[in-house]
């Protein structure tokens, strides 16, 4: 049956001149991903393309490099006060020296956020197709709050286990019950003559540190 056809029969059916018809059923056979999502490398760089592209600021290190890591991006942009989720790796700020440091534990106001210089978060997964980095408020995540009103964002992204090829791939690992921020490079937006302005709801300065297990 052609598509012309069954609308046609619709048609005669809702004018009462034929039965219903019966529709074949739609073949479902999507893919689920284009990059390749068994090949880690692959899709840790195709990450940091579509991150770049984005205008996030992206770095890479390993596990042991992280707390430097850490400690350069914020003293390259002169943070002295760093807000901080629960459930935050204690090690990853034991490079940052005297940065006062602020754990969130419900009581920091968006008025105190707003003043803070940074804020580092992890996340529960990463989309390498689109350049997708999403926050669950999960431990070493925290409430939406933390990621949105600080002017800088420093998010740390493990690979390969965090990282995964497409959106079909990741909705399946995400749990709708819990609060989800989708961030895909700094805030930003455009006025009708496309003029872009960035920070109006989030970070100005996303970075985002690629750690490979």
């Amino acid at each position: 049956m052609t598509s012309r056809e069954l609308i046609l029969g619709r048609i005669r059916a809702a004018l009462g001149d034929a039965d219903e018809v019966a529709e074949p059923p739609l073949p479902r056979g999507y893919l689920s991903a284009h990059a390749p999502a068994e090949d880690p490398v692959a899709l840790l760089d195709l990450l940091h393309r579509n991150l770049a592209d984005y205008r996030a600021l992206v770095h890479r290190c390993t596990e042991a490099e992280l707390p430097d890591r850490i400690a350069e991006l914020l003293a390259a942009r002169s943070s002295r006060t760093v807000a901080l989720p629960a459930g935050l790796p204690a090690s990853w700020l034991s490079g940052v020296g005297d940065v006062e440091l602020l754990p969130d534990d419900g009581s920091l106001t968006a008025a105190r956020l707003d003043a803070v210089d940074s804020v580092v978060t992890g996340c529960a997964l990463a989309i390498a197709e689109t350049g997708t980095i999403v926050l669950d408020a999960g431990p070493g995540q925290g409430r939406r709050l933390l990621s949105l009103v600080p002017d800088h964002h420093v998010c740390v992204v493990r690979a390969p286990e965090q990282v995964v090829a497409s959106v079909p791939l990741a909705l399946p690992r995400l749990d709708p019950a819990r609060p989800q921020t989708w961030i895909s490079g700094p805030s930003a937006t455009s006025d009708i003559e496309l003029d872009r302005v960035e920070g109006v709801h989030g970070p100005r300065t996303l970075e985002v540190l690629l750690v490979k297990s």
